[in-house]
């Protein structure tokens, strides 16, 4: 969903135009399991110019279902904590360093929205948002552990006691477009310190030679 109209991964794609290729990455459903084992299809080791410049982590909203409702999808607490610092390792190992990272925490849950989508589904309720908080809880201790920026969307969405639903879509769930809206928010300031020294790709066209245009198209990015 990150990369719909109005989905996070698409706000940062327009943000980042001409700067940054902006790649989806993400599997939904996915868990912090299957994620470890498919990084390195996803990130290799290449030359400089092919390293990320930034590499989100977002996960704990499956993980953090609840083993007897949704065995496939859940993941203990400490095989979570694992798996991100395996995943930060790994990243580390194929030149993107910690200060390069950011882990997501999962967003809060709207447990009566995802009740009566468990109920249409023919399920048991199998998520709590208090458990996603723990979840929560763990993932911020790996990134200080670690070394990594963090952005504590679980936190931040409930701060003050602010009813966080409108961030949700209709099943509690997933981020709705102020969700969207709000995670991008946030995150851009973390991004924008990693990539506030980039060059534009190309010049701006006004700064496009006229009469050999390949001086400034073809030459080293100085022009």
């Amino acid at each position: 969903f990150s990369f719909q109209q109005g989905g996070w991964g698409a706000s940062l794609a327009d943000k980042l135009v001409r700067r940054c290729d902006v790649l989806n990455r993400g599997f939904s459903g996915y868990n912090t399991r299957w994620a470890k084992i498919i990084l390195p299809r996803l990130i290799r080791k290449g030359n400089n110019l092919d390293n990320p410049v930034v590499v989100t982590i977002f996960f704990g909203a499956n993980d953090s279902a609840l083993k007897d409702e949704n065995p496939k999808q859940h993941i203990p607490l400490e095989e979570y904590v694992a798996n991100l610092k395996s995943m930060v390792q790994y990243l580390k190992s194929v030149d993107v360093p910690e200060h390069r990272v950011i882990l997501i925490t999962p967003p809060p849950l709207c447990e009566t929205a995802w009740e009566k989508e468990c109920i249409m589904q023919g399920w048991k309720i199998n998520r709590l948002n208090s458990v996603v908080g723990e979840y929560a809880s763990v993932c911020l201790q790996v990134a200080q552990d670690c070394g990594t920026d963090v952005l504590d969307l679980w936190t931040m969405m409930q701060k003050d006691n602010e009813d966080f639903s409108s961030y949700l879509s209709s099943d509690g769930l997933h981020l709705s477009p102020k969700g969207n809206e709000f995670l991008f928010l946030h995150l851009w300031p973390l991004i924008e310190k990693k990539v506030s020294s980039l060059p534009l790709l190309l010049p701006y066209w006004k700064d496009v030679a006229e009469a050999q245009p390949e001086l400034s198209l073809l030459g080293d990015g100085d022009h």
